[in-house]
């Protein structure tokens, strides 16, 4: 299978959909909360600059996605698939968000798997880079059944914060290994 790195992606409560220009204001109302990002290394995101970035990153990447309540056709987050690496069979899973109003709840679990599921069909390794003070995203990665990478990491687009790489394999996917 060919990789597409954009497609939709529907679940029983949310839609997983590429980004397009015209949801700028909709999904600035949800990433403008300080509390979203109060432990990421980009604490400053829910600013208008910061947030104009991110966002223009995202459309231009052609691999980004917001995630759609099924229920109020509300957008409550984003992701985007990063850096893939054809020789290795690797994609990044990253600039991930979600509106408070879904946190605690299946929603993330509901994003990631749809975003597993269909990188799994053209992938073997899946890995997602969080800061190593993002105790909250370490959270989620180890609840969904992400293996930590021995050490820290840091890249040039991350400027000098330090993360971790958590990994997911196809095999251990397959397996059950990811909750």
């Amino acid at each position: 299978m060919s990789s597409d790195f954009q497609p939709t992606l529907v679940g029983p409560t949310v839609t997983v959909r590429p980004i397009a220009p015209s949801d700028w204001t909709e999904l600035y109302a949800v990433g403008s909360d300080p509390k979203i990002w109060e432990v990421h290394p980009a604490s400053q995101r829910y600013t208008e600059p910061e947030f104009r970035e991110y966002f223009d990153g995202a459309v231009s990447s052609k691999m980004a996605f917001v995630f759609v309540d099924r229920a109020t056709v509300r957008l409550i987050g984003s992701s985007r698939y990063y850096g893939y690496e054809p020789e290795i069979g690797e994609v990044e899973i990253g600039w991930t968000f979600l509106a408070r109003s879904h946190w605690g709840g299946a929603t993330n679990r509901e994003v990631k798997r749809l975003m597993l599921d269909h990188a799994f069909t053209f992938l073997d390794t899946v890995v997602f880079w969080v800061g190593h003070e993002n105790w909250r995203s370490q959270g989620a990665m180890t609840k969904i059944g992400g293996v930590k990478r021995e050490g820290l990491f840091v890249r040039e687009l991350a400027g000098s914060h330090q993360h971790y790489i958590f990994e997911i394999t196809k095999r251990r996917y397959q397996d059950g290994g990811v909750r």
